[in-house]
């Protein structure tokens, strides 16, 4: 009966021995499950980057930045007055013709026929027909009437013999050689240059023609312009606009930007 109730007491101990045992490991469980679960919560870190540990993730101040673009925000064109020229293409003479009228004397020699003029009885006709005629009278009869005869004879033959010399010296035709003169006008054409139209070609491509009054060479002037040296470009860039003076206005609105520096193909920024 003893032996009974002494094993019964060992059991219970044995029992209320492993029951603490137990909750003390369940309890020792329990804190180490705690102490990891802390370990592995994420913790956020509001130190600046500059004081992480990590250095190299952070970004430097001058660290390449690659290709970037600066707005173009407007173009101002420099100019200056130069001379301007056309080129000459064409030129075409214009020519005006004239008209002039010369009098002048013109000579010649012309044979030509004349009739000697009539002869109103000369002595010599007059004379002749007279003897003939008082020789004939002196034929006739004797004594005082041959002395009549011969008279009335001489008168009557110097009377034929005068018309005789008029028929036949007076009235006849001759040729002789004869200078005549007269006037005529010499008309003549003459033609000379007056000027040229020219053709020629602006700087922008137009076209014209003026006249001009002696020939040109390759080009003409065509009084001054406004000439394009250059171009004043303003631009922003993080937030900040600059102007830097282009040879060559800029294609777009935007201008490349590499590394923080400005590409173009000139120098320098204007203050």
């Amino acid at each position: 009966m003893k032996s009974t109730t002494t094993t019964a007491l060992v059991a219970a101990g044995a029992l209320l021995v492993g029951g603490i045992a137990t909750a003390a490991f369940m309890k020792s469980g329990d804190s180490a499950d705690a102490v990891t679960a802390s370990q592995n919560r994420p913790t956020l870190d509001t130190s600046p980057l500059a004081n992480d540990g990590a250095a190299s993730d952070s970004v430097p101040v001058n660290a390449p930045r690659g290709l970037e673009y600066a707005d173009v925000v407007k173009v101002d064109p420099l100019t200056k007055k130069e001379k301007a020229y056309a080129t000459v293409i064409g030129t075409e003479p214009v020519r005006e013709t004239s008209t002039t009228q010369t009098p002048h004397e013109v000579c010649e020699d012309v044979v030509v026929q004349e009739r000697l003029p009539e002869r109103d009885g000369n002595v010599g006709g007059t004379v002749a027909g007279a003897v003939i005629g008082g020789l004939l009278g002196n034929q006739v009869g004797g004594g005082n009437g041959k002395k009549a005869a011969t008279a009335a004879g001489a008168v009557a033959g110097g009377v034929i013999g005068n018309q005789i010399d008029k028929r036949h010296v007076g009235g006849r035709v001759v040729n002789r050689t004869e200078r005549q003169c007269h006037t005529e006008t010499a008309t003549s054409e003459s033609t000379r240059v007056t000027g040229y139209n020219v053709t020629y070609r602006n700087e922008d491509g137009t076209t014209g023609t003026m006249r001009m009054a002696s020939k040109p060479g390759t080009r003409i002037a065509m009084g001054t312009t406004d000439a394009v040296t250059g171009y004043n470009v303003t631009y922003r860039y993080d937030g900040v606009e600059k102007t830097v003076k282009m040879d060559n206005k800029p294609a777009s609105d935007r201008l490349p930007v590499v590394d923080g520096q400005l590409v173009t193909q000139t120098a320098a920024v204007t203050q």
